[in-house]
């Protein structure tokens, strides 16, 4: 990321502005998943002791051998534990996506009567949005090789409005309601200029 100045931090995130203009939509079919994600380390763990439950939840187009589920970890400062373990892409699509495009990890929450979120790792919960250089921003790289969740100038309706409940789940009920009077200021200067 080219370094610019961000004036607003909250939660020790720095908060690119671009939050609340980026038009966005997304007719979610799991896509962005296909190309896999990556996890903190203690992500990965967690995961690999419900390798059970997984496996007993996998579908046919899904990879039975558990030494293949992630690549190796390698050092990464945006993740709480400092390393990043990517999922693998098997038969294209992240290891965890099931032939309809659905996660196996938050399904299982889900059937458990959990938080859906409670196993995902943060950036599959995340996206479009990521923190890069401890930036909160958003994947533009990565949407721009999406044909179902990309930028659409034609919406009313931006990656902030579009995130609300990913953002609640990051920032918590205090940095969400500091992070929308930051945007509605941001926005407000926008017009006056």
């Amino acid at each position: 990321m080219a370094k610019k100045k961000f004036e607003k931090v909250i939660n020790d995130l720095k908060i690119d502005p671009i939050l609340f203009t980026y038009k966005f939509d997304c007719d979610c079919t799991g896509e962005c998943c296909h190309y896999g994600v990556y996890t903190d380390s203690f992500e990965a763990d967690n995961i690999l002791k419900m390798k059970e439950k997984i496996l007993f939840n996998f579908d046919d187009s899904q990879c039975n051998d558990v030494s293949k589920w992630f690549e190796p970890p390698e050092k990464d400062e945006d993740f709480e534990s400092g390393i990043a373990v990517g999922t693998e892409v098997i038969n294209g699509k992240c290891t965890f996506l099931d032939k309809n495009g659905l996660c196996t990890i938050q399904k299982i929450a889900m059937d458990e009567g959990e938080y859906k979120w409670k196993n995902k790792p943060l950036y599959c919960i995340l996206f479009p949005l990521i923190i890069d250089e401890g930036v909160l921003t958003i994947d533009t790289g990565h949407i721009k090789r999406l044909k179902t969740c990309n930028p659409n100038p034609k919406t009313q309706k931006t990656i902030f409005e579009y995130c609300k409940e990913e953002l609640n789940h990051l920032l918590g009920k205090k940095g969400f309601s500091e992070l929308k009077k930051y945007g509605d200021e941001y926005l407000q200067k926008l017009k006056s200029k």
